[in-house]
C-alpha cells in the first residue's frame, strides 16, 4: 500500500469498492465491462485502488457475482433499492469499521496523481472527504473517501427518503473535507455514447 502523510492520522483502515452494479441504462450497454485500458474497468479499477487500499471490493447486484474474476473481491449489494448508495451502504454493513474509498466504473480517465491527492488530504475525523465537481462545484460522491461515522449518517438519510449520495454530503456539508481537483479531466463520467467517444478521443491523444 502507498504510504501517504495521512498515514499516521488513518485510525480506521482504508478499503477500496468499485461501484459495477449500475444497469448503464444511458450508456446502452454495461459500462463495467468496456476495456478502456486493455481489460475489462471495474477490474482496472479495482487494480488502480490497490495501492491505496488494505482490501478493494467490487460492487455488484445480485446476479452478477458469479460473472466476476475469482481473482477479484465481490460484494453483492444487500440493502433494498437501488442506485450507488445501497453499494456503499452494503459496503458498510460487512465492513463497518472500516473507512470506504469508493469510486463508480464510469471514470475511465482516473489516474494515480488523483487518488493519492484523495487519500493524502484524508480527514479521518469528518464524515467524508470528496472532491469538489468541475462541472457544477457540487460535491463528487463517487470519487470519495467515507469515514465509518458516514455509515450511521447514510442509513438515516436512506430511511428519510433520500436515495442520492450527493444529498447526503450537501446536508452535512459541516462534516464533509471538499477538495479541488488537481486534475479535472480525471473527474469526467462516460454515461453515454457520446462521453464514451469523447473519452476514447482523450485518451487516443495521449498514446
Amino acid at each position: 500500500m502507498i504510504s501517504t502523510e495521512r498515514d499516521k492520522d488513518a485510525t480506521a483502515p482504508l478499503y477500496g469498492l468499485v461501484l459495477a452494479g449500475g444497469k448503464s441504462v444511458r450508456m446502452g450497454n454495461d459500462k463495467s465491462i468496456i476495456h478502456w485500458h486493455g481489460k475489462e474497468q471495474r477490474y482496472y479499477m479495482a487494480d488502480l485502488l490497490q495501492p491505496y487500499c488494505e482490501k478493494v471490493f467490487i460492487s455488484c447486484r445480485e446476479g452478477q457475482q458469479e460473472g466476476i474474476d475469482k481473482n477479484y473481491a465481490s460484494l453483492t449489494d444487500n440493502h433494498e433499492g437501488a442506485g450507488p448508495l445501497i453499494g456503499i451502504l452494503s459496503a458498510f454493513a460487512a465492513h463497518p469499521n472500516a473507512a470506504w474509498l469508493v469510486v463508480a466504473c464510469d471514470l475511465p480517465l482516473l489516474d494515480h496523481d488523483t487518488l493519492y491527492f484523495l487519500v493524502n488530504k484524508r480527514v479521518t475525523g469528518k464524515m467524508a472527504t470528496t472532491f469538489k465537481s468541475p462541472f457544477d462545484g457540487l460535491p463528487e460522491p463517487l470519487i470519495t473517501i467515507w469515514e465509518p461515522m458516514s455509515f450511521e449518517l447514510l442509513k438515516q438519510h436512506i430511511a428519510g427518503g433520500y436515495t442520492c449520495p450527493r444529498k447526503a454530503l450537501i446536508r452535512n456539508e459541516a462534516l464533509v473535507t471538499l477538495l479541488e481537483p488537481p486534475n479535472p479531466d480525471t473527474l469526467m463520467n462516460a454515461n453515454t455514447p457520446e462521453d464514451a467517444a469523447q473519452v476514447r478521443a482523450i485518451i487516443a491523444g495521449r498514446g
